[in-house]
């Protein structure tokens, strides 16, 4: 980009500002941890700030998450740019109409801060369970670990959705992700308008429900041709990860990052590598070059786009010499043989000639910490000669024996400020400290990141605030 433009902020902020853009009609229903997109949105446009198109975006408060996704099908059917924002079991009523529109190839996008779905007890904070259910919806899935690449990924989502005419869910950590604050690159928006598929805009446009010239759609299929149709819809998917990457490029260019479907961290040589995705990037990037210092050949694949799964893109990022892949889920589907990302990365090597064992593993259910210690734990469960071949990691499992045995373990923090305070829910001391990362982000030169834990009892509960400085990211 000509001029960087460097602000503070949270996660959700940077999918708020994004998705404005792109947005003509959002279509709302709160829920923790995705609220505070749908109430930046609402006061953009109550304050008139105009999207791509020129104008405020149109905002619909519903009732229910179930409304929100309705309302959102309806405003594609009429030709109109749709975002919505949820989580949890608010994304859950939404899995029905998904469906829908998903079908029907309208170009929309979901932003998700990814939070546990109660099962034995609810849980307002983050994991992959929501998203994870979501998987057979025909929704493309684009993961961002971090604050930066939600500020870059959004805009693929909504460019994708636009061209390649399937929608989008992008999704990234509750609270871990969704309410951290970094410095960041902000998007301009007349970068973003450059790069939008005009003439896909116009098909798109041109399709929509119009009552000058009326037409039927989505009725009942009869057996002799619902499997046919269905199969249909294949070009479409098998297309769209070169439209992504085409995107990704594109942001590439402008930003000077790098962005993948599939993106490769550490020694080019490793023999060992985890594969995972979403907010333990940073964690494991750090344990990995904590470990290549001792002279460990390890690695790590991060995924971006979940679905479609795109092989090509997937061995294209895998070093040749890799012998055994550790594959981590942040969720648990009781009774399957493995989590979701790590049975299809068993499909993926079982449709090659690669010879790589695949190790299962369970970790940060319902935002439960995973230093650097977990993942070397990870890596040294790989080293030994007969390693656990499905585990959890960061608990002490002492029912089913699973959990991997943990050794101390610190990374290199040279130049970094790390600061630590603790309070109660109200008492105003994450206020404060949200304030004073800003006033250092906005005011100095240093990159900054603050992370806060709240405790489920809110206003009242234990309350730390995790803020570090420096002159690294």
């Amino acid at each position: 980009m000509a001029k960087h433009i460097m602000k503070t902020m949270d996660g959700n902020e940077a999918a708020a500002y994004v998705s404005y853009a792109f947005t003509e009609v959002a279509t709302i229903y709160p829920i923790t941890p995705s609220s505070p997109m749908a109430e930046h949105v609402d006061v953009w446009s109550a304050q008139g700030k105009k999207n791509l198109f020129g104008q405020p975006v149109k905002l619909m408060e519903m009732q229910a998450e179930s409304g929100a996704i309705g309302a959102l099908h309806g405003a594609l059917e009429t030709g109109s740019l749709g975002t919505s924002y949820t989580a949890s079991q608010g994304l859950m009523l939404m899995i029905p109409v998904m469906h829908r529109i998903a079908g029907q190839f309208k170009p929309a996008v979901l932003h998700v801060a990814a939070r546990t779905v109660g099962s034995h007890a609810m849980s307002i904070f983050g994991d992959h369970s929501d998203v994870m259910g979501c998987r057979n919806t025909g929704w493309a899935m684009l993961c961002s670990s971090s604050v930066q690449e939600i500020m870059d990924l959004a805009g693929v989502a909504h460019l994708s959705t636009i061209k390649g005419r399937v929608p989008f869910l992008h999704f990234f950590d509750g609270f871990r992700t969704s309410h951290e604050i970094q410095k960041v690159e902000v998007m301009p928006y007349d970068e973003l308008g450059k790069l939008i598929d005009k003439e896909a805009l116009y098909d798109f446009k041109h399709t929509a429900l119009n009552p000058d010239h009326p037409c039927i759609r989505s009725c009942v299929n009869n057996p002799d041709i619902f499997f046919q149709a269905r199969e249909a819809v294949n070009e479409h998917y098998i297309n769209l990860p070169d439209i992504v990457q085409s995107y990704m490029d594109d942001i590439n260019k402008l930003t000077g990052r790098d962005y993948k479907l599939f993106n490769y961290y550490g020694a080019q040589d490793a023999e060992h590598v985890i594969v995972a995705m979403g907010s333990v990037t940073g964690a494991i990037q750090e344990t990995i070059d904590e470990l290549m210092g001792q002279g460990q050949k390890v690695g790590y694949l991060q995924v971006h786009l979940y679905r479609p799964f795109s092989l090509k893109h997937f061995f294209a990022s895998l070093p040749n010499s890799v012998t055994m892949l550790t594959v981590l889920d942040r969720t648990k589907e009781p009774g399957a043989v493995g989590e979701p990302l790590y049975e299809d990365v068993c499909a993926a090597i079982k449709n090659s000639d690669r010879n790589i064992a695949i190790l299962a593993g369970r970790y940060g259910l319902s935002s439960k910490d995973v230093p650097p210690a977990h993942i070397k734990a990870v890596f040294d469960n790989m080293d030994i000669p007969q390693p656990k071949e499905h585990f959890t990691v960061g608990i002490q499992d002492d029912v089913t024996c699973l959990s991997l045995p943990i050794k101390p373990m610190t990374v290199d923090t040279t130049g970094t400020v790390s600061c630590k305070f603790w309070g109660f829910g109200s008492d105003g001391t994450v206020g404060a400290n949200k304030n004073s990362i800003k006033i250092i982000g906005d005011n100095t030169d240093m990159y900054v990141q603050a992370y806060f834990e709240y405790d489920a009892k809110k206003s009242g509960g234990v309350t730390k605030s995790h803020l570090r400085f420096g002159k690294r990211p």
